[in-house]
């Protein structure tokens, strides 16, 4: 996987239209996901270190207003990631993602990425038509439309859909399975629920979910389960803390800021 993907899996589970146009036909979907979880003006800003060196920061943003795609009101999320410091200078990285979500469904409509990473640029634009099960991925001038499971997401929906599950109904050790579209591949993101716990952070200690994301072997991680992630014990679910193993050592993202929640975390 490309280290485009490493850094929003990090960032996302520990991430202006390029063109404002629709489907021809509008979509009609059946599927209704209770939320509690999030909604609009939601704001949440992490720290990513390599021991005591600031490696990157992150923000993950509900946009305040609701857009419409293909005739569905959407939940416009970006994911920004950026290198700092040290890590700026060797491998410099401006990551923006986009994720327009269903506010009923939780399925996205259209995803974007605007990739910089050193010399590496790639902006691509995808269309889900969850009617036809389709992905239509633009890239440049060249489009490609992919067959792709019922009720697909993208990688930032995916976690917000994680976030709408009641983990008092799931077991631990269980493995939930989400179907997401990335890079012109179908991958099952999966995510095994450890149990809870309580940690420390800079605002206090919390009660939290353990996470554990199962991750294809690859060049970057160290392991099948390399990452470890905390989010709030309450209907927000917004990730606390994360630790990535990865082959040259391991990185570290913690909570910076947050404002905008559904449901006020209780610190204690």
């Amino acid at each position: 996987m490309k280290r485009s993907y490493t850094l929003l899996l990090a960032i996302s589970t520990f991430a202006l239209l390029l063109s404002f146009r629709q489907f021809d036909e509008s979509v009609e979907m059946d599927r209704v996901v209770h939320n509690k979880s999030f909604g609009t003006g939601e704001r949440v800003e992490y720290r990513v270190h390599y021991g005591f060196i600031n490696a990157a920061e992150a923000k993950v943003e509900v946009s305040k207003a609701v857009s419409m795609i293909n005739n569905r009101p959407c939940y416009r999320v970006n994911v920004i990631g950026r290198t700092v410091g040290a890590f700026d200078l060797i491998s410099r990285v401006r990551d923006t993602w986009r994720s327009y979500i269903d506010t009923s469904a939780i399925l996205p409509h259209m995803f974007e990425r605007q990739i910089q990473e050193n010399k590496y640029r790639k902006e691509e634009t995808v269309f889900f038509n969850h009617s036809k099960d389709q992905a239509v991925s633009s890239v440049k001038e060249e489009t490609k439309t992919y067959n792709v499971p019922n009720n697909i997401h993208d990688i930032i929906s995916g976690y917000f859909f994680l976030r709408t599950i009641n983990f008092d109904k799931v077991r631990e050790g269980e493995i939930i399975e989400v179907p997401t579209f990335f890079d012109g591949e179908v991958y099952k993101l999966r995510v095994r629920y450890v149990g809870r716990d309580v940690i420390k952070t800079k605002f206090g200690k919390s009660k939290v979910i353990r996470l554990s994301p199962q991750i294809p072997s690859n060049k970057f991680f160290k392991g099948e389960e390399p990452m470890a992630l905390w989010v709030s014990d309450d209907s927000n679910k917004i990730p606390l803390k994360a630790e990535v193993d990865l082959k040259i050592g391991s990185l570290e993202m913690d909570l910076k800021s947050y404002k905008g929640l559904k449901k006020d975390i209780a610190w204690f």
